[in-house]
Formats: C-alpha cells, structure tokens, sequence
C-alpha cells in the first residue's frame, strides 16, 4: 500500500518538508556547536574587554568566523550570539554596539557559508576575505559615528579595523579552518555542513 501523500503532490506538503530540512539540520550537535562557540566568543570578549573594545581592538576570537564556511547556521547562530552576549556584558558603546557587532557577524558568517556553497577554487579564500571586509565596514562606520571627533569620515574606521581583522580572521582563521577541516576528513564523525 503506498501512502497518498507520496503519489500526489500537493505545494503546502512541500513547503513543510523544506521548512522540516532546515529543522533537521539542528540536531543535538549543532545546537551543542552553536552553544560552544557563543559561550566561547562571549566569554571572550567580556574577559579581554580591554582588547574587545574602541577604536582600535583585536578581537582575537573573530578567528571562530571561518567555521561558518564548514558547519554552516550552527557557526554563524554561536558567532552571533556570542557577539551579542559578549557586547551585552561589555560594550561602553550602548545598544548600537550591542546589537551592531552581532548584525556585523551575522552578515559576515552568512555570506561566507553562502559563498562557499558554490565550491569553486578559492571559495575560502573569498569568504574570508568577505569576512574581513564585511566586519571591518560595519563596526568602523559606527564606532566613527559614535566616538571619532566630528566630521572623521568613515573609511578611517574600516582601516583601523582592517589590520585587526585581517590578524584575526585571516591570520588567524584560515589556518584554523584549514585545521578544523582536515580533522574533519580523518575523522567524518564530527561532521560538518561544507567540507572541501
């Protein structure tokens, strides 16, 4: 006996079995990624707030961005949330830093997973690259607005963030995500989204 659901096909069934992939995709694994990597972001951006703020700042923790090229809605969920707990309990900049850095690497961690969907030569490469530029834009433009002296144009915000990324992100990311992926292949346990 087949069931009728599989010999018609009607569009609201589909649209429920798209809406329950995209359930799926948050096992227990992802849920527990995306609970490390927010607790770990978070946890270091409040504990090295002397670096994680002003003008000029090292986030060295924004090297956990990469992973979303690998794992995907659980990394960019941990980074984001992470962002906005380690901001929450830290930022001298108020509620525009608090919610700023979390759109900044919300934007950055899905543009990168989305890129590299594709799976083209130097698709990682162009994430992180993605990355460094999309963070630097956002957060500079607005800590300028909110502590440059007046009329100190915007772009001075994305070169002092651009060094900082670039060591963190790039530095330190790449390498990281390289790591990561190659522990991934030796042992597919682990799993991941998009691995190369």
């Amino acid at each position: 006996m087949t069931s009728t659901r599989s010999a018609i096909q009607i569009p609201e069934w589909e649209e429920l079995d798209k809406k329950r992939e995209l359930w799926i995709e948050w096992n227990t694994r992802s849920l527990a990624l995306a609970s490390l990597l927010a607790a770990l972001y978070g946890g270091y951006v409040f504990y090295f707030a002397f670096a994680s703020f002003g003008p000029l700042q090292i986030r060295l923790v924004d090297a956990f961005l990469p992973l979303s090229v690998l794992f995907g809605p659980p990394a960019i969920v941990g980074v984001t949330i992470g962002c906005f707990i380690g901001n929450f309990f830290g930022s001298p900049y108020g509620i525009v830093d608090i919610l700023g850095g979390p759109v900044a690497n919300l934007v950055a961690a899905t543009l990168a997973w989305m890129v590299t969907k594709g799976k083209f030569r130097g698709s990682w490469l162009l994430a992180i690259a993605l990355e460094i530029v999309v963070v630097s834009m956002i957060v500079g433009t607005y800590l300028v607005a909110l502590g440059a002296a007046p009329g100190v144009p915007a772009w001075v915000g994305w070169v002092e963030f651009l060094g900082s990324e670039v060591v963190a992100i790039g530095v330190l990311g790449y390498p990281l995500l390289k790591g990561v992926a190659r522990a991934i292949q030796r042992n597919p346990i682990l799993g991941a989204e998009n691995p190369s």
